[in-house]
């Protein structure tokens, strides 16, 4: 090209998917602490400069990433069969093993999710935040006009169980066990029998359909 032609116009979409599908990688080889401006640009195969012009930084990248990672997210929980749950444990139950399911299927959201407890910035909590949008939509679209437990505080159980059925998935990524338990296939089948013997156990009056 001679120097009096004009610059060629740059694909900035493809680069950008260029960029965005380096920053998985990364994150699946490394996790988030081998993921900066400098391992992404050589990932990618571009100037540093650009992802700081399309992005503004590798907060930008992990938040577009993200994006992408809440719908799919959503797709694979609208993809659980309606529910079937004669009572509020019984929807528990489902709702638990489906999330568990879907959480299995994608390790980049668990990469996510152990950065997510790792640090505090106010991208982390934006994504927590749209996360959780995407879990109560999925929750309310398919959720029978069941009547709550009248006993013990209900919401800090629901986060109780999250909280262990996240932190089992994240062990299982990292270590493959936890607590002495394998988490193979055998192991998670025992995982979901105990969510399940849990939530059986949970005294409940006999269910009824809210006004």
């Amino acid at each position: 090209m001679s120097a009096d032609s004009p610059p060629r116009p740059r694909d900035r979409s493809g680069t950008e998917a260029t960029i965005v599908a380096a920053a998985e990688r990364l994150l699946l080889a490394q996790g988030w602490t081998g993921l900066n401006v400098q391992t992404l640009a050589a990932e990618a195969g571009v100037d540093r400069k650009l992802i700081y012009r399309y992005f503004d930084g590798v907060e930008g990248v992990v938040a577009r990433l993200a994006q992408r990672l809440d719908l799919w997210l959503g797709q694979a929980l609208a993809e659980e069969p309606a529910s079937t749950a004669a009572d509020y444990p019984a929807f528990v139950r489902e709702t638990l093993i489906a999330y568990l399911r879907a959480l299995r299927a994608n390790p980049l959201i668990l990469r996510l999710l152990a950065w997510e407890m790792a640090q505090d910035t106010p991208l982390l909590r934006r994504m927590e935040a749209a996360r959780s949008d995407v879990m109560q939509a999925w929750v309310r679209a398919r959720r029978p006009k069941l009547r709550l437990p009248p006993e013990g505080d209900v919401f800090a159980l629901n986060a109780v169980l999250l909280a262990a059925i996240q932190h089992l998935a994240l062990a299982a990524q990292a270590r493959g066990r936890f607590a002495g338990l394998d988490l193979d296939d055998a192991g998670w089948t025992r995982i979901e029998a105990a969510v399940e013997r849990l939530i059986s156990a949970w005294p409940i009056e006999p269910a009824a359909v809210s006004a």
